[in-house]
């Protein structure tokens, strides 16, 4: 998965060398050559850096906010009673992610291969960077 990860979200200026956490919809917790921790939330088309060094990785691993924000324990209990369990190498995703328009509901949350979700979401990413929120855009999806 770092391959994956740094092929899709090194734009953002980092080198991925070690992945610390996952969850079911494919966000991913990474560590940096740097000693930088990122995010990268699949649903919001994003990667942030979250922490300066472990101890403040430590800290925010304690945040309750965080930890409800990255176990998304509803949005899992709707996927997995619509969807089922997921099988090895897949993640639950947002068919339309929410940053260009997707809903946080039942009819929006499929399944996805785990690096086809990280490749789509960094290349998606790089396309929109610039854009103003709420600026139009023309999705063009190719297979």
């Amino acid at each position: 998965m770092i391959v994956e990860i740094n092929n899709a979200w090194n734009w953002k200026g980092f080198n991925a060398t070690e992945i610390i956490r996952t969850n079911d919809f494919g966000n991913v917790i990474f560590k940096t050559d740097k000693n930088k921790y990122w995010r990268i939330c699949p649903e919001e088309i994003s990667c942030e850096k979250i922490a300066e060094s472990e101890s403040e990785f430590d800290r925010l691993s304690t945040d309750s906010e965080f930890i409800e924000d990255w176990e998304m324990i509803n949005l899992v209990v709707i996927a997995k009673s619509e969807l089922g369990e997921l099988t090895e190498n897949q993640k639950y995703c947002l068919k339309m992610p929410a940053v260009i328009g997707g809903k946080y509901d039942k009819s929006n949350i499929g399944k996805i291969n785990f690096k086809e979700l990280i490749s789509f979401s960094g290349d998606l990413g790089f396309q929109i960077k610039d854009l103003k929120n709420g600026q139009k855009i023309k999705l063009n999806i190719k297979n």
